[in-house]
């Protein structure tokens, strides 16, 4: 991508959050469906964090070893031939990414900007919140890692965010499915925690206390 289309998907990804949101949306959360975008998150994954890709890129949808190998090439041939910067995260998100995963970038920005929590779901949701949090720092507490993918990069970047994930259920896939189960954990957690009752609240008296 160009700068000019990195930051116009960003902008569609911050329209998408404040409609979310302008409906009455108090919690978000972030998938993606698509095919050979894991190449360009991985690619985006070892320029944030320093791994090498034959750790960062995994076996997607389920291809073969001999398959995953040609992805590590092209990750390699991507982090060599691209110019970027990491300390310009634009500039990398641009030069790695692609349109969806600036859309995602921009979805999860205006979401945090906007004081909602985001429910990251899968690799690609992980990879793109951590450029939101290269371009603002601030907006990492916003973040919930909903589950502990099984592609491979997934442990890398929810160690880089510093997020532990609610669930383990051995999904692989960034479809928005973990998200769901996030959000509605979150969600019984908060209830939870504001409604229900102690034994103060509830007029009970310990046996021996007045």
């Amino acid at each position: 991508m160009t700068r000019a289309e990195a930051n116009a998907a960003m902008r569609v990804g911050g329209r998408t959050a404040d409609e979310c949101i302008d409906a009455g949306a108090r919690i978000v959360g972030t998938g993606e469906i698509g095919i050979g975008n894991t190449t360009s998150a991985a690619a985006m994954t070892c320029a944030m964090t320093g791994f090498p890709p034959d750790e960062v890129v995994g076996h997607g949808t389920g291809i073969a070893e001999a398959v995953r190998l040609r992805k590590v090439a092209v990750v390699e041939d991507a982090l060599r031939l691209r110019t970027f910067n990491t300390g310009d995260a634009v500039g990398l998100l641009a030069a790695l990414g692609g349109l969806e995963l600036a859309a995602l970038v921009g979805f999860e920005l205006r979401a945090a900007e906007r004081g909602i929590p985001v429910v990251l779901d899968g690799f690609l949701a992980g990879a793109s919140a951590l450029v939101a949090r290269a371009m603002r720092p601030e907006v990492g507490r916003f973040f919930v890692a909903s589950h502990a993918s099984n592609e491979r990069a997934s442990a890398i970047v929810l160690t880089a965010l510093g997020l532990t994930p609610l669930l383990s259920l051995g999904m692989r896939l960034g479809e928005g499915t973990g998200a769901v189960l996030g959000i509605e954990l979150v969600r019984s957690a908060v209830a939870l925690q504001c409604q229900m009752a102690t034994f103060a609240t509830a007029g009970v008296r310990l046996r021996g206390h007045a």
